[in-house]
C-alpha cells in the first residue's frame, strides 16, 4: 500500500463506490491501482527508479484520481525513493599503464572514476586500492561532490627487478549493506639505458691451426645487457686491431664469433691481439680481448694443375682414350711432398701414373651419353704428412651425342576414336615419338606410310603433321562405309645416318545416327503395289503382315521401333512396338470398310532419332480362309511347328520334281541332238537341236522370232497370306548356225566356224525355211501345234549373224 486516499478527499468507502473512482497514471504503464473497497492506493508493477530517472532526482510518478457526479479530478504524485541495488562499476575490467622505470616519485596517475546507478549516498563513496610496495591511492573529491582517485608513486621503478605490476582498484558504494565494484590496473615499466654491457671474459686465449678453411669458428665473444628492447641490443665490432687482423678473421656484429676470413699461415703470423668492442643501443660500450696462438702443421696442401683436357668426348670413344692430362705438385718436402693421387670409383675413367708427377686420365670402358651425359670427376692428391693434407680438383667432361637411338613410340598402337561425317582437317589424335638422343640427333619427323583404305590410298582419309605428330583427318568418313581403318606412322630422327621407328594407329570409326530406316517389306517404291487380304471372319489377334525395316547404322542407332500413325478405322489394327507385326484388336464385322489404309512409322533409338513411314493397304474380303483359321486352336508353339513341318515338305517335293524334270529334258536334248546330227550330217545346211515343249501361245515359225516369258505362281502352304510368291522365267539353251558342207562359204575371222557367203544368203535363207516347215510337220500336232519352234534367220554375214535364244 502507498496511501489512503479516504482521508484525502474526505469521503467514504460507499461514495468512493458510487461515484466510480478510478486512477489514471501519466504515461502508458499503469504502476499503481486504487482498491475501491478500502479506498488504498497500492503498487500493480514492480518501480525501477533507475529505469524511470536515471540520475534525476527526486523521482516522482504522477496521477490523477478520477471522480464522476459530479466529476472532480485530483492529482496525486509519488516520490520515488532510491535504494542501494546497483553495484559500483568501471568501463572497462583492464586499465593498462605504461611508466618509464626511474620515474620521480610522488607521481600522480588519474584514475577512471568508477559509475554507479544509485544517487546519493548509495553511489560510490570511496575507492580502495591492493596491498603494494610501489603505489598509494590518494581519493580527491570534485566540486559536484563526487569522488575520484589518483595512483601516487611512492618507490622507484626497476624494469630489469620486475617488470609489471598488478593492481586491483575497489570502487565502493554507501549504501547499506555496501556494494563494491573492481578493475585490475597493470602497470608495464618501460626500460631505459641503465647498464652498461658486460664481457664474460675480459680475455679470451685460442690456439688455431694454420690454414684454416674460411668460416671456420675461432672464438665466440659474449657480452650482456639487463636493459630491455634497443638499450639491451649488442653490437660487436673491431677496436684498434692492424690490417693484417682484418685480412684473416671476421667478425659477426650480432652474435660475437670470430671466424677465419682469409688465410692463417704460421710461416707469416705466429700469433694475434684482437680488441673487440660491445656496444648496446643506448651507446654505452666495454670491452675485451681475444688473444689467438697459430699452432704449426703440414699447411701445404697438394696442387693439381690441369694440362689438357678432350670436352666434349663424343660418346662412342675406344677404351684407353686420354680424357685429361694434369700435374700434381707440392710445396712440402720429403713425406709431406709426396703425393698419391686417386679418383672415384664406379666410373668409366682411370688414372695412369706417368713421369714427372704426370697423370692421364683414360677411358676404361664404352660410354653412353643417355645413361650419363656429363661427369664430375673428382681428382684427390693426398700427402703423406701429419696430419695428411690433401686437394680435389673436379673436372667436368661432357659426353656428345651420337645417333645410336632410335625413335620410341609411347605406345605400341594407337587407338583414335573418329566419329562419323566429320568436317575435313579435324583433329583425330596424336603420336609421340622420345628419341633419347641431343639435338639434331633428337629431332623426329613424322609421316605416313603408303597404304590402302577400301581401294584408296591411305593418304586420301588423313594426313599428320610431320613436326607435332598430329594426325588429321582429310575427308569425311562413312561408319557404313568404312568402320575402321590402320595407319603406320613412320618416325625419323634427323642423325646421320637416320634412324626410324613405326607404329601402327587404328582409327575407330564411331557411328552417328545418320541414316533413317529403310522399309523392306513392303516396298514403298510404287511399282509394284500390293494388297493384304483378310477375311471378313478373322478374330482378335489375327496376323496380317509383317512390316520389315533396317537401318544402316548400328547399336543404338539401329534398333528400331514401330508405330500405328495413322488408319482408317482406329482401333481396328495394331502394330508391335518391337516386330512390326500388324494384327488386329478386335474381330472384324461386315460394317468395317472393305478397303483399309494404314500408315506405320519407323523410328530408330539414335539422338536425334530418325524415321520413315509406310503405307499398307488391306482388302476385306468375303470367302477367302487361312487354313489354320480352320484348324482346332493348338497353343502357338504347335501351330508354329506344324507350319514349318508342312513349308519343308513342300520344298522338297517342288525341289525333287524340278530337279527331275531338269534330269529328263537334258537327256532328251542330248539324245534328240545326236540323233539329228547322225541324220542331217550331209543333207542339211541348217540343225537345230530340239528345245522343250512350249505353250500354246508360242508364236510361231515364221511369225518372228520372239517367244513369250511366262510367270509360274509358286504357292508354298503356310499361315494366312504368308506365302511367298517368286516369278521364274525359263532358260532355254542358246541355239546358233553349224557351219554348211557346200561351197560358197567364207571363214568366221572370230573362230574357225564357217558362216555362209553373201552370194548363198537368199538360198540359205529358203532352206532354213524349209527345214523348219519340215521339222514343224513332223512334230505332232503339225503346223499351228504346240510344238511350234520359233526359228529366226539374219541375213547379216559373219558376227552379225550369231543368234541367242531366251
Amino acid at each position: 500500500m502507498v496511501a489512503n486516499v479516504l482521508k484525502d478527499l474526505k469521503v467514504d468507502v460507499k461514495e468512493l463506490s458510487a461515484r466510480r473512482a478510478r486512477l489514471v497514471s501519466e504515461g502508458t504503464k499503469q504502476y499503481f491501482q486504487l482498491d475501491p473497497h478500502s479506498g488504498n492506493v497500492i503498487v500493480q508493477d514492480r518501480i525501477d527508479r533507475e529505469a524511470l530517472c536515471g540520475q534525476q532526482d527526486p523521482c516522482v510518478l504522477f496521477s490523477e484520481m478520477v471522480l464522476e457526479n459530479p466529476l472532480q479530478v485530483h492529482r496525486i504524485e509519488v516520490q520515488i525513493e532510491d535504494v542501494n541495488d546497483n553495484s559500483p562499476q568501471f568501463s572497462e575490467s583492464e586499465f593498462l599503464f605504461e611508466i618509464p622505470e626511474q620515474t620521480p616519485l610522488n607521481t600522480q596517475f588519474l584514475l577512471e572514476k568508477g559509475q554507479d546507478e544509485d544517487i546519493g549516498k548509495n553511489t560510490v563513496q570511496n575507492y580502495t586500492l591492493s596491498p603494494n610496495d610501489y603505489f598509494r591511492l590518494d581519493v580527491q573529491n570534485r566540486s559536484d561532490g563526487s569522488k575520484y582517485a589518483e595512483l601516487v608513486l611512492e618507490k622507484l621503478l626497476d624494469r630489469e627487478e620486475n617488470a609489471q605490476i598488478f593492481l586491483i582498484l575497489y570502487a565502493v558504494d554507501g549504501g547499506t549493506p555496501k556494494r563494491t565494484g573492481t578493475a585490475n590496473i597493470v602497470v608495464k615499466v618501460l626500460d631505459i639505458n641503465d647498464n652498461v654491457p658486460q664481457f664474460h671474459q675480459s680475455v679470451y686465449e685460442v690456439k688455431l691451426m694454420e690454414n684454416r678453411q674460411p668460416s671456420t669458428l675461432v672464438a665466440k665473444v659474449e657480452a650482456t645487457d639487463r636493459d630491455l628492447g634497443s638499450n639491451g641490443d649488442i653490437t660487436y665490432s673491431f677496436s684498434q686491431v692492424p690490417g693484417s687482423v682484418l685480412k684473416a678473421f671476421s667478425l659477426n656484429k650480432q652474435t660475437g664469433e670470430l671466424t677465419v676470413a682469409g688465410t692463417i699461415d704460421y710461416e707469416e703470423e705466429k700469433s694475434y691481439e684482437i680488441n673487440i668492442k660491445a656496444t648496446d643501443g643506448g651507446g654505452l660500450s666495454s670491452y675485451c680481448k681475444v688473444m689467438v696462438e697459430v699452432e704449426d702443421m703440414n699447411d701445404n696442401a697438394p696442387e693439381v694443375i690441369l694440362t689438357s683436357l678432350t670436352n666434349p668426348l663424343p660418346e662412342d670413344s675406344p677404351p684407353d682414350t686420354v680424357v685429361a692430362l694434369f700435374r700434381v705438385t707440392d710445396r712440402d718436402s720429403g713425406d709431406n711432398g709426396r703425393i698419391a693421387c686417386t679418383t672415384e670409383a664406379n666410373l668409366p675413367f682411370l688414372l695412369k701414373a706417368s713421369v714427372n708427377n704426370y697423370f692421364q686420365l683414360v677411358t676404361q670402358q664404352a660410354l653412353d651419353r643417355e645413361k650419363a651425359s656429363d661427369y664430375n670427376i673428382t681428382i684427390t692428391a693426398t700427402d703423406r704428412g701429419l696430419p695428411r693434407l690433401l686437394s680435389r680438383k673436379i673436372i667436368n667432361v661432357q659426353i656428345s651425342d651420337i645417333n645410336d637411338n632410335a625413335p620410341a613410340f609411347e605406345k605400341s598402337t594407337y587407338e583414335m576414336p573418329l566419329w562419323e561425317n566429320n568436317i575435313p582437317g579435324l583433329l583425330i589424335g596424336s603420336v609421340r615419338a622420345r628419341d633419347l638422343d641431343t639435338e639434331h640427333n633428337a629431332k623426329v619427323i613424322y609421316s605416313v606410310l603408303p597404304g590402302k583404305v577400301r581401294d584408296q590410298p591411305v593418304s586420301s582419309y588423313v594426313s599428320i603433321n610431320s613436326e607435332t605428330g598430329n594426325l588429321y583427318a582429310i575427308r569425311s568418313v562413312d561408319y557404313e562405309q568404312v568402320k575402321d581403318f590402320h595407319v603406320i606412322v613412320r618416325a625419323v630422327d634427323s642423325g646421320s645416318p637416320p634412324l626410324s621407328s613405326q607404329v601402327m594407329v587404328r582409327v575407330l570409326v564411331m557411328d552417328e545416327n545418320d541414316n533413317a530406316p529403310f522399309i523392306l517389306y513392303p516396298l514403298q517404291n510404287g511399282t509394284s503395289p500390293s494388297n493384304d487380304l483378310v477375311p471378313r471372319g478373322a478374330e482378335t489377334g489375327y496376323l496380317v503382315t509383317k512390316v520389315v525395316a533396317v537401318d544402316r547404322d548400328s547399336g543404338q542407332n539401329s534398333w528400331l521401333s514401330y508405330e500405328l500413325l495413322k488408319a482408317t478405322e482406329p482401333g481396328l489394327f495394331s502394330v508391335g512396338a518391337q516386330n512390326g507385326e500388324v494384327k488386329t484388336t478386335r474381330p472384324i464385322t461386315k460394317r468395317d470398310t472393305f478397303k483399309q489404309k494404314l500408315f506405320i512409322g519407323v523410328r530408330d533409338s539414335g539422338h536425334p532419332p530418325q524415321s520413315t513411314s509406310a503405307t499398307l493397304s488391306i482388302l476385306l474380303v468375303d470367302g477367302f480362309s487361312d487354313p489354320y483359321m480352320k484348324m482346332v486352336e493348338i497353343p502357338k508353339e504347335e501351330v508354329v511347328g506344324e507350319e514349318d513341318r508342312t513349308l519343308t515338305m513342300y520344298l522338297v517335293i517342288c525341289l525333287a520334281v524340278i530337279s527331275s524334270i531338269f534330269l529328263v529334258s537334258m537327256l532328251a536334248f542330248v539324245a534328240i541332238k545326236i540323233h539329228k546330227r547322225r541324220k542331217s550330217i550331209e543333207s542339211s545346211v541348217l540343225n537345230f537341236p530340239v528345245g522343250p515343249n512350249f505353250p500354246e501361245n508360242c508364236g510361231d515359225a515364221d511369225g518372228g522370232s520372239l517367244s513369250r516369258a511366262y510367270n509360274y505362281e509358286v504357292c508354298l502352304a503356310g499361315g494366312s497370306l504368308n506365302s511367298e510368291f517368286k516369278f521364274l522365267r525359263p532358260f532355254f539353251p542358246v541355239i546358233s548356225l553349224e557351219p554348211a558342207q557346200n561351197q560358197g562359204h567364207s571363214r568366221n575371222p572370230v573362230g574357225s566356224q564357217e558362216v555362209p557367203s553373201h552370194g548363198a544368203e537368199s538360198e540359205l535363207l529358203n532352206q532354213a525355211r524349209g527345214a523348219a516347215s519340215e521339222d514343224a510337220a513332223a512334230r505332232p500336232g503339225g503346223p499351228g501345234g504346240t510344238g511350234n519352234q520359233p526359228i529366226t534367220a539374219n541375213a547379216n554375214l559373219g558376227q552379225n549373224d550369231w543368234l541367242s535364244y531366251q
